[in-house]
């Protein structure tokens, strides 16, 4: 929540997503998908399940985006086909910042 005029008011997840650091490691992928079993999948849950919204449908393929991810484990839980999900390396992910 955000003060202002002595109101609490209430922010959106974009915007508390905003407040947050995330330090991407371009050598690694902590989360990789298996683009044929992607493609088998049905109801693709990611989609729809990830509170970071980083999965996408484009071109009929599930894309994912590890910039942003909240490390939450979401994906993996919900994934039928096992994606292949680890936390980030040291030093690098989501750094929680409030305010």
């Amino acid at each position: 929540m955000e003060r202002g005029a002595g109101v609490l008011k209430r922010l959106a997840p974009e915007q508390l997503l905003a407040i947050d650091k995330f330090l991407v490691d371009d050598e690694y992928r902590h989360i990789v998908l298996d683009r044929d079993k992607c493609k088998s999948c049905h109801g693709r849950p990611c989609i729809y399940a990830c509170p970071a919204g980083l999965y996408n449908l484009k071109d009929g393929e599930v894309t994912f985006d590890c910039a942003g991810c909240l490390e939450c484990g979401t994906c993996r839980v919900v994934c039928p086909q096992s994606l292949q999900w680890e936390y980030p390396r040291g030093g690098f992910g989501i750094v929680y910042r409030y305010g």
